[in-house]
């Protein structure tokens, strides 16, 4: 399994102009062969910063994610809504349970 965390900036005032692309997004992805999970999360104390956590099933999915449509209109719209300090890390998990 892959584990991908980690988070986004975009100015709290861009957030609502985002929602739509961001649902489809999401949506979207959550539909994608591989993908365990995949969400998006703003955070309770800074209202500019997405966290992102997504599970997929293999790096091949991630690879096919990186091409879907859906991703490339986000990632094609991130100057638009001013998105910055990507910060996101990879793990690969050999094994989970619950907590």
């Amino acid at each position: 399994m892959i584990v991908l965390t980690g988070t986004i900036r975009l100015p709290a005032d861009k957030l609502d102009a985002a929602r739509p692309l961001l649902k489809t997004l999401i949506e979207e992805t959550n539909k994608e062969d591989g993908c365990l999970y995949y969400r998006f999360g703003q955070d309770v104390l800074d209202a500019g910063l997405i966290v992102i956590s997504e599970a997929w099933r293999d790096e091949d999915a991630v690879r096919a994610h990186l091409g879907a449509p859906h991703f490339i209109a986000w990632r094609d719209a991130g100057a638009t809504f001013e998105v910055t300090d990507r910060q996101l890390t990879i793990y690969e998990v050999s094994s989970s349970k619950p907590l």
